[in-house]
């Protein structure tokens, strides 16, 4: 029997997103979620998409992510779906941090998880959740390729130029401080998809991504290859996000530290979880936010036009940078459901070739998708991403190789 199946693991701080896939024929067959791990309340929502679907949920206390991950494995078990299937070729594990040593699909070994473990300081909220899904997955099927998906690795590719912050050069290497950026799987995805939109392939197309969710990250993808992005050292820099500030004077952090008496730690949460949207207006859903504008409340209309305004800032930015665009697509929740955020972030930008029809616009669909009106010199499109379909691919095709 032919292994075909790859188990996508996505361990974050509190929770551990799966998906198991089929790569015979790209089918999902189950997809699940486990939240709110370490609490007393911790809820485990387990879908079965094969054979006419169904949908089981249990609450209880799951203590960590190794509890997580075997609450998982007898989810797969009750489904015929487990963990020791023959069919099962690899699981795929989303790594957020690989620094500059991974720059592609990585199968995991001692030495592997030693360096991911030694980039922890520059993602202390997640690599450490990462670490502990590649470890039990390992406890589980010790016989199985682990293999490491890294959110940067797409982005390893941007020169020099783009990578480097302006400081002191010897200090900069000795603490890898440098712009990293994420959502790398997101973005590499969601190009190669605007691009096969197009009915062309991805070297022949320069594409603007605006992955848009409560993290939001743009970037410039020229021929397929990433040339900057939004994010940096950290998720934090770029754009206005639910909870992030993004892009800010570093002098704030001193200012507060001298004249506010705040702490690292206070600062760091500050920028982290209590800016962007939700300190701007209080809310940090996007839907709420439009509604409360469609009434009038002027903080809503202000959080939204400077979310709009950085927006707008990176397109242009990104259409120097990469010189000719073929096209701007939106992904993630907001990006893939926010109309009125689509026809705000490229209203007036018409001599970019940027606009939107508003009829196509207004349509709701989990299809890739044109907006933009008939004989646009730069496309606008919608494109759902699948992050957990590319690390499966990336997965199956270095198992395979």
């Amino acid at each position: 029997m032919t292994a075909t199946r790859v188990l996508v693991l996505n361990s974050g701080s509190s929770s551990l997103k799966y998906q198991l896939l089929d790569m015979a024929d790209g089918s999902k067959l189950a997809t699940g979620l486990v939240e709110r791990i370490g609490e007393a309340a911790s809820r485990c929502v387990h879908t079965l998409l094969a054979h006419g679907g169904s949908t089981r949920e249990q609450s209880g206390h799951i203590a960590d992510h190794a509890a997580a991950l075997k609450a998982v494995a007898a989810e797969l078990d009750a489904d015929g779906l487990g963990l020791d299937s023959p069919e099962l070729a690899a699981i795929g594990h989303r790594v957020v941090h690989g620094g500059l040593r991974f720059t592609a699909p990585t199968v995991v070994d001692d030495a592997v998880l030693q360096e991911i473990e030694r980039l922890v300081p520059v993602a202390p909220l997640h690599n450490p959740a990462n670490i502990i899904g590649i470890r039990t997955a390992r406890e589980l099927r010790p016989d199985l390729p682990q293999v490491a998906v890294f959110d940067t690795a797409f982005h390893t590719t941007m020169p020099e130029s783009a990578a480097r912050y302006a400081i002191d050069v010897e200090t900069a290497d000795a603490h890898r401080i440098r712009r990293y950026g994420f959502h790398g799987t997101s973005h590499a995805y969601v190009s190669r998809k605007t691009a096969a939109l197009l009915g062309r392939t991805p070297d022949e197309v320069n594409v603007i991504v605006l992955h848009l969710g409560n993290g939001a990250s743009a970037s410039a993808v020229a021929g397929g290859v990433c040339v900057d992005t939004s994010m940096g050292l950290t998720p934090l820099e770029g754009l206005v996000m639910g909870t992030r500030s993004g892009d800010i004077d570093p002098a704030v952090i001193f200012h507060l530290t001298r004249v506010a008496g705040m702490s690292v730690d206070e600062i760091d949460a500050l920028l982290n979880k209590k800016s962007g949207l939700v300190g701007l207006c209080g809310d940090n859903d996007m839907r709420e936010i439009v509604r409360r504008m469609d009434e009038g409340d002027r903080r809503a209309e202000l959080a939204f036009a400077i979310y709009i305004h950085r927006l707008k800032k990176y397109i242009g930015a990104y259409t120097a940078v990469l010189g000719r665009v073929d096209a701007v697509a939106f992904t993630a929740g907001v990006g893939e459901n926010s109309a009125p955020v689509r026809a705000a972030a490229v209203a007036g930008l018409d001599g970019l070739g940027l606009a939107v029809d508003a009829g196509l616009n207004a349509v709701r669909s989990d299809k890739a998708r044109l907006i933009s009106p008939e004989g646009s010199r730069v496309a606008v499109a919608v494109v759902p991403t699948d992050e957990e379909r590319e690390i499966a691919q990336q997965v199956y095709a270095l198992v395979n190789d």
